[in-house]
């Protein structure tokens, strides 16, 4: 199976957010034992390179960082640049595939 194929890329993008989904529910542990936790930027980081709908389905199954602002705010931008994201490759493929090009070649 090649990674550009849909059922491949899906499954990517499941076990990236199953493995952040755990990152929240690590940190949220972390925070009722009162012990070591994750940064709020690698928190969002995680988020941000795929795993947004894992984080906030850990911040509403887990109660966690719900009330917690800018981060709230923050990863509901992340969710939304997300949608914009999809919402685009599914309606315009080409012309995202484009601007990714692009992008890429300004890094």
């Amino acid at each position: 199976m090649e990674l550009s194929t849909p059922l491949a890329l899906f499954l990517l993008y499941l076990v990236l957010n199953v493995i952040v989904f755990c990152v929240y529910w690590w940190d949220k542990q972390a925070a009722i034992d009162g012990t070591w936790r994750i940064s709020e930027r690698t928190l969002l980081g995680v988020a941000f390179i795929g795993g947004s709908l894992g984080a906030v389905t850990a911040q509403q199954m887990l109660r966690h960082k719900t009330r917690k602002e800018p981060f709230r705010t923050l990863l509901m931008i992340i969710i939304a640049l997300h949608t914009l994201g999809a919402a685009s490759w599914l309606l315009a493929p080409e012309l995202t595939r484009a601007a990714i090009a692009k992008i890429a070649r300004a890094i």
